[in-house]
C-alpha cells in the first residue's frame, strides 16, 4: 500500500487477512485519491490506528487472534474515525454485534469494491465540527446537544456517542416534532449515496438510546413512528 507521502489525503486503514482482497480494496481507493494503509493483524491495527489517525477504517469482524468487534470496541476508547465492518456471515447477529461497538457501518461479503468506495466517499463528506451551519446548542428537557461542540449533556453528565449517533441524534433535535424517515436520516447522517440495508438506521437508534437512558417502551426523547422513522418529542 502507499506511504504517508502525500499528507492532505484521507487515510484509509484496511484490515483484512484476505490479501486478495486487500489489494483490489486499495487500488480502489487509491484511485479516488485516498491513502490507504493496510494490516492483517488485529492488534497492529489498534497500533496504527493510534499511529496514523486514519480518517475511516475498513475492518473485517472475522480477523484471527484479535476480532475485529475487539479491534473496534479498543480503538473507541481513543479514537472517533468511522468504521466500516466487513463480515462473511450475512447473519443479523454479526451485524448487530459489530455495530454495538461503535462501527458506522458494514459490508457483507462478497460486496462490491465500488460500492464500498462510495460509502467512505458518502462518510467524509458528512459535515465537519464547527461549520457555520451547525453553530446551535440544542435542548430537549434534560439533552442537550452542542453541535459546534459536538458534545452530549443529559442531566449534567455528559454522554460519549460515535460520530454516526452523534449525528443521528442532531438530525432529530435541530428539527424537534417532526418524523423523519429513515431514508431521510440515512441522506442527512450517511449521504445521499449511501446504498444499503436502511434499517441499519434502527440499530444505531437502539444504541443511541441506550447511551441516552430512553426506554423505547417508555421514551422521554425519541419516539418511533410506526410506518415512518423516529422523531424527537418536544416535551417532557
Amino acid at each position: 500500500m502507499t506511504s504517508k507521502t502525500v499528507t492532505d489525503r484521507p487515510t484509509v486503514l484496511v484490515v483484512d487477512d484476505e490479501a486478495p482482497l486487500v489489494r483490489l480494496i486499495g487500488e480502489y481507493l487509491q484511485r479516488e485519491g485516498y491513502s490507504v494503509e493496510a494490516t492483517d493483524e488485529g492488534r497492529k491495527a489498534i497500533q496504527m490506528v493510534r499511529d496514523l489517525q486514519p480518517a475511516v477504517v475498513i475492518l473485517d469482524l472475522g480477523l484471527p487472534g484479535v476480532d475485529g468487534v475487539e479491534v473496534c470496541r479498543q480503538v473507541r476508547t481513543f479514537s472517533d474515525c468511522y468504521v466500516i465492518m466487513l463480515t462473511a456471515r450475512a447473519d443479523e447477529v454479526d451485524r448487530l454485534i459489530g455495530l454495538s461497538v461503535g462501527a458506522d457501518d458494514y459490508v457483507t461479503k462478497p460486496f462490491s469494491p465500488r460500492e464500498l468506495v462510495l460509502r467512505v466517499r458518502a462518510m467524509l463528506r458528512r459535515s465537519r465540527p464547527g461549520s457555520a451551519a451547525e453553530r446551535h446548542r440544542h435542548r430537549v428537557g434534560a439533552l442537550v446537544v452542542d453541535t459546534n461542540a459536538r458534545e452530549v449533556w443529559l442531566d449534567d453528565s455528559q454522554v460519549e456517542l460515535t460520530r454516526t449517533e452523534f449525528e443521528l441524534l442532531s438530525a432529530l433535535i435541530t428539527e424537534p416534532g417532526t418524523a423523519k424517515s429513515r431514508r431521510e436520516l440515512i441522506t442527512q447522517v450517511w449521504g445521499g449515496e449511501w446504498i444499503g440495508d436502511e434499517h441499519l438506521v434502527d440499530v444505531h437508534i437502539g444504541n443511541l438510546r441506550r447511551k441516552i437512558h430512553d426506554d423505547p417502551a417508555w421514551p422521554r426523547f425519541v419516539h418511533t413512528v410506526r410506518g415512518v422513522g423516529y422523531k424527537l418529542r418536544t416535551g417532557e
